[in-house]
């Protein structure tokens, strides 16, 4: 008999059901096929979480190499010419016909599988020894590099997040994970600085009133939202700047239509309902530790940094506390990729409690 963590299904129910009304309404001014399309993805997400779950810890284990190889070869197709679609000057996408495939978000669930691969056989040497750091940064400066000529700089900084923070769960040393991190924070300023559009976003973020109308303009707007949402809301369905207004309402600033239409009130209890999706899967990877099973405990580890770190970015851009990055929010937002590999990466949690009572 399958025994599932119950308080986990409910919030991640309770999340899919609350990203559904939510992407209904804030694409309530733009065609009908959008909700249509993002009820076709929900169900695909739980087949791919399903399919997840019926795969074992061991074989993720034993395929986690040829998992980053394969998401590193797919990043790389879209250099070739004619394969990615571009949208808004980037191109992160490979059209299918009437599908996308966003290698980006593969290559999360990918590097996560690594990561816990790697760091399940080697975490005693990485407390030794600085050469055991060196596959790792490798393969991701690797993937790093071939993200930002697409460009996707904010996928970039949450994946150096999850992997500082997973070296750090893993024991590295102190004077080594600082290197990691200076050296990372040096790369992330330099590249900023050598993009104008980059600096740009900087300018904006910190005073986005200056610019309303240019760079500035997505982030006064949800600004805006937040500011007409007050406690409470207008109410679900009354929001007025997703009517054309506020870019991408329905995607990477889909938290501030929350905002508006539900209030500080409905924005808090959303933060809460994911910040609770994260703890529980915490709460997962140190009961695999403590029955030894530590790719579980890795790979849960890297889920919850992933899902915790790409909740703090969307919401600091939609409030104006971080540059304009664009980031989905987990099983909130508007995006099949997004959402299919968020629950293929639940399926893998739960596949840990499964062999974790059956242990």
């Amino acid at each position: 008999m399958i025994r599932l963590d119950g308080p986990l299904l409910a919030y991640w129910g309770l999340a899919l059901g609350f990203g559904l009304v939510m992407v209904a309404s804030a694409s309530a001014a733009m065609e009908a096929h959008y909700l249509l399309r993002h009820g076709i993805y929900l169900a695909v997400a739980l087949t791919a979480f399903l399919a997840v779950l019926a795969i074992p810890l061991k074989a993720w284990s034993a395929c986690h190499r040829l998992a980053l190889l394969g998401a590193l070869g797919l990043c790389a197709a879209l250099l070739v010419p004619g394969v990615a679609d571009e949208v808004k000057g980037a191109k992160r996408w490979m059209d299918l016909g009437s599908v996308t495939l966003q290698p980006a978000e593969l290559a999360k669930a990918a590097l996560i599988v690594y990561f816990a691969g790697y760091l399940a056989k080697n975490d005693d040497a990485l407390r030794e020894s600085s050469a055991s750091l060196l596959w790792p940064l490798l393969w991701f400066t690797l993937l790093a590099v071939l993200l930002l000529m697409q460009p996707d700089f904010g996928t970039v900084v949450v994946l150096g997040g999850v992997l500082a923070a997973m070296l750090f769960l893993a024991g590295a040393r102190l004077r080594y994970f600082a290197l990691v991190l200076v050296g990372g924070g040096t790369l992330f300023a330099l590249l900023a600085w050598m993009q104008p559009y980059r600096m740009a976003r900087l300018v904006s973020f910190i005073d986005p009133w200056a610019t309303p109308f240019t760079s500035g303009y997505q982030l006064t707007h949800s600004l805006i939202a937040f500011g007409r949402g007050e406690l409470v809301g207008l109410g679900l369905g009354d929001g007025i700047q997703k009517l054309w207004y506020l870019p991408d309402a329905h995607n990477d600033f889909i938290y501030a239509v929350v905002a508006e239409e539900l209030g500080l009130l409905g924005a808090l209890a959303l933060l809460a309902l994911l910040a609770l999706v994260v703890l529980r899967i915490l709460r997962t990877a140190r009961s695999a530790f403590a029955r030894n099973e530590r790719f579980g405990g890795y790979l849960c580890y890297g889920v919850a940094l992933l899902f915790g770190l790409q909740v703090l970015v969307n919401i600091g851009v939609t409030t104006g506390s971080l540059p304009t990055k664009g980031l989905t929010l987990p099983f909130i937002s508007y995006g099949g990729n997004s959402l299919i590999v968020c629950a293929a990466l639940i399926g893998m949690v739960f596949r840990t409690q499964m062999e974790d009572a059956h242990a």
